[in-house]
């Protein structure tokens, strides 16, 4: 049983691609209007976080012209951006990005996204990190309480994917631009919590026999 301040350890060996770009990817979609409105990318470079830097594609307007437009400048940000290794936390970006291969076959090929998405360059940090090589103190492995668990804090004092959502649809609704940056601020957060549960465990590695 392990007590309340022990903390996080791996349960096997791991080994991650390394990079000199490191891109910390997250979107976000309105399931109800079938829409991914942002692909949003925290970059660093060497590992230090003072080279940090937020990169948004968001769609400015909900329709299939926009969310295209979105996502081929995400894609074209990291194919730009070679060689790199990008983070993202579950499975949830590599489904997206399929769907929108599949709606947009233009931006690229299905083959394009399975490269991107290979474990050499592309890391799920939650199913091929988090859930099979480590244990941690805390009640889930939800990057929220992870990231909490180590310190770090959301501006937003109240966020969830959920959330998103609606600051989405009254984004839709108003146009309210300070709507637009509460939606962006959390998504940047999203990525550097992904940045910090990383470096995190980088840190256990290097501590491990």
């Amino acid at each position: 049983i392990k007590s309340p301040d022990t903390g996080p350890y791996l349960t096997t060996a791991i080994s991650l691609p390394s990079a000199e770009t490191e891109l910390f990817f997250d979107v976000e979609v309105d399931p109800m209007r079938d829409f991914c409105y942002l692909h949003g990318f925290v970059e660093r470079t060497t590992g230090d976080n003072s080279t940090e830097r937020y990169v948004p594609f968001f769609a400015d307007s909900v329709n299939p012209e926009e969310e295209q437009h979105a996502f081929s400048e995400a894609w074209q940000y990291i194919a730009d951006h070679q060689p790199c290794v990008v983070y993202y936390y579950s499975k949830y970006e590599r489904t997206i990005w399929r769907k929108l291969q599949s709606r947009y076959p233009d931006v690229c090929s299905k083959d394009d996204i399975e490269q991107m998405f290979d474990p050499n360059q592309s890391v799920d940090l939650y199913f091929d990190v988090i859930k099979k090589a480590t244990e941690w103190p805390t009640r889930d492995h939800s990057i929220k309480t992870l990231a909490k668990f180590l310190g770090f804090t959301w501006r937003d004092t109240h966020p969830s994917g959920a959330a998103s959502i609606e600051w989405f649809d009254r984004w839709v609704r108003t146009g309210d631009t300070a709507v637009k940056q509460r939606i962006l601020d959390y998504n940047e957060d999203d990525c550097v919590a992904t940045r910090v549960v990383l470096d995190r465990i980088r840190d256990i590695v290097l501590a491990s026999p």
